[in-house]
């Protein structure tokens, strides 16, 4: 259970970041606010869903943070920061980079789910991933959206995916 909670942990604290920075216009101020605190209580129930179950985020021992996280890792910092550059070259709104970081996070569900042989966060990696490139694909149209459906609704899955799998262990 304590390799679980901890990817449940580092998944909610990420979603919860998502729901804060990215809750605001165009959305009613009021919606907003209820979205963060409802990121913030998910945060909570992963908390203690996860010691109520025996969990205790550690790394100890731990072959699901060995080499090949740490590879997928390094290639996410690498698409990250390539993306921010080309994103700044080609003058891409600022909303670009919360479509950008949710399209590189996906893919990164997507290749930890295969070297984990864990199909539960590969559904989260494909719903990362659409979320981002329909932000992208909303830059032309309707920029001001991006942050709600790359930032919002990706934090919203991975707090949903935190809380599957915390419940699930």
């Amino acid at each position: 259970m304590r390799q679980q909670f901890l990817g449940a942990l580092i998944g909610a604290a990420f979603g919860t970041v998502f729901v804060l920075v990215n809750s605001g216009a165009p959305l009613p101020t009021a919606i907003g606010w209820v979205l963060r605190a409802l990121a913030v209580a998910a945060l909570a129930a992963v908390v203690v869903l996860g010691v109520c179950a025996g969990g205790r985020p550690t790394l100890e021992d731990r072959p699901m943070f060995g080499p090949s996280y740490r590879v997928i890792v390094l290639g996410e910092v690498v698409l990250l920061v390539a993306g921010f550059f080309v994103l700044s070259l080609l003058d891409a709104p600022v909303q670009a980079n919360v479509a950008w970081i949710a399209t590189i996070v996906g893919l990164h569900f997507v290749a930890l789910a295969s070297a984990w042989k864990t199909r539960s966060i590969l559904v989260v990696g494909v719903v990362l991933t659409v979320l981002g490139v329909a932000g992208l694909a909303l830059l032309g149209s309707a920029a001001e959206w991006v942050p709600f459906v790359s930032g919002v609704l990706s934090g919203v899955t991975l707090l949903g995916g935190s809380l599957y799998g915390v419940r699930r262990a």
